[in-house]
């Protein structure tokens, strides 16, 4: 029985993990990348990220993840417009409906920049954690992957 190369190809593409699959930027109405895909297993919207994904990485058992970017990353985010900032690496732990320990993502907000700690996705909501205090905007808000503004790291 001979093999084409289409499905032979198909089959390699399938056993390359998802931390050396490249992300697809021209196309954010859909998941862009792998980790973005992995983001709605776990009941998240792929606006949580930017489409520039380079790699990621997820332990299965513990929840662990790290989420390695193209560079820094500076973007607008919905519904309000806060300037968010990505460092290159982002990590924290994710399980169904809830991100906890997130590192590498702050947003602006009464003239300071502010870490968020963790998310919740509660029915048709995202709760944005900072610190003691959270924010509730709807799910369909980050519907899309939005796309970096430039590589310029945020300032403290």
């Amino acid at each position: 029985m001979r093999t084409s190369l289409p499905v032979l190809l198909l089959s390699v593409l399938l056993l390359v993990p998802p931390s050396s699959q490249s992300s697809d930027l021209t196309n954010t109405t859909r998941p862009v990348s792998r980790a973005h895909a992995e983001l709605t297993t776990y009941g998240f919207p792929i606006g949580l990220l930017p489409a520039a994904v380079r790699a990621y990485s997820i332990n299965a058992t513990s929840g662990d993840f790290y989420v390695d970017l193209h560079g820094p990353c500076r973007l607008t985010l919905p519904p309000d417009n806060y300037l968010a900032a990505y460092s290159e690496k982002i990590t924290g732990r994710i399980v169904r409906g809830r991100i906890a320990g997130l590192e590498g993502i702050r947003v602006r907000a009464l003239f300071r920049w502010w870490s968020i700690t963790g998310i919740k996705s509660s029915g048709e909501n995202l709760v944005f954690e900072v610190g003691g205090v959270s924010a509730k905007y709807p799910s369909k808000n980050f519907d899309e992957a939005p796309v970096c503004k430039g590589g310029k790291r945020a300032s403290s």
